[in-house]
C-alpha cells in the first residue's frame, strides 16, 4: 500500500479542460478575433463593390477596389493599373494619422459611409481634374449623378474642402 509517493500529473483530459476555463485563452481569442473581423470586414466590403460596381469615366470603365479613408480610394482603371485617387470637395478625419480617438473613430465612420453610399448607388461615374503633391489622382466622383461630396458633407462625416489649411477633428 503505497500512502505517499509523488503526485501524478493530470491527464490530457483534465489539462485540456483547464485550459478551456482559463480568462486568458478567451481574452486573447476575442481580441484575436476582433483584429481579424477589422481588418477582413473592410477588405470584403471593399472586394464586393469592385466586383459588383464599375465606375464609368472618360477614359473607360475602372473599378473601386478599395476604400483607403473617406476622401480616398484606390481606382483600377484599364490601361492606367491601380492609382490612388483623392475625391475632391471634402475632407474627412484622417485615419492613418489621427490626432485623438475621436478623429480615428470619425474616421473609421467616414470610410464605412463612404462604402456604403457606392454599394447602394446604381451608376458610378468618377471624373478626373488632375493629380495632388503625393501623386494621387484628383477626382469627382458621381453616385447616381450626384456628388459624393455633397452626400457625404450632409450626412456629417466630412466638411467642406478646398484646398486650404483643414480643422482639427478632436
Amino acid at each position: 500500500m503505497r500512502l505517499l509517493g509523488p503526485a501524478r500529473r493530470p491527464g490530457p483530459v483534465v489539462r485540456g479542460l483547464r485550459r478551456l476555463v482559463d480568462l486568458r485563452l478567451w481574452l486573447k481569442l476575442g481580441l484575436g478575433g476582433g483584429v481579424l473581423l477589422l481588418v477582413l470586414l473592410p477588405m470584403l466590403a471593399d472586394l464586393a463593390n469592385a466586383a459588383l460596381k464599375r465606375v464609368e469615366g472618360a477614359d473607360g470603365a475602372c473599378r473601386i477596389l478599395r476604400v483607403i479613408d473617406g476622401d480616398t480610394v484606390t481606382l483600377m482603371c484599364p490601361g492606367d493599373g491601380m492609382q490612388s485617387a483623392r475625391i475632391l470637395g471634402y475632407d474627412t478625419p484622417e485615419k492613418f494619422s489621427p490626432q485623438c480617438l475621436a478623429e480615428l473613430v470619425a474616421a473609421e465612420r467616414a470610410s464605412w459611409a463612404l462604402r456604403t453610399l457606392i454599394q447602394k448607388a446604381g451608376r458610378l461615374a468618377v471624373v478626373r481634374e488632375g493629380v495632388d503633391r503625393y501623386g494621387r489622382l484628383l477626382v469627382r466622383l458621381e453616385l447616381d449623378g450626384l456628388d459624393v461630396a455633397r452626400a457625404m458633407i450632409r450626412a456629417g462625416h466630412a466638411r467642406q474642402y478646398s484646398g486650404r489649411l483643414r480643422g482639427s477633428w478632436c
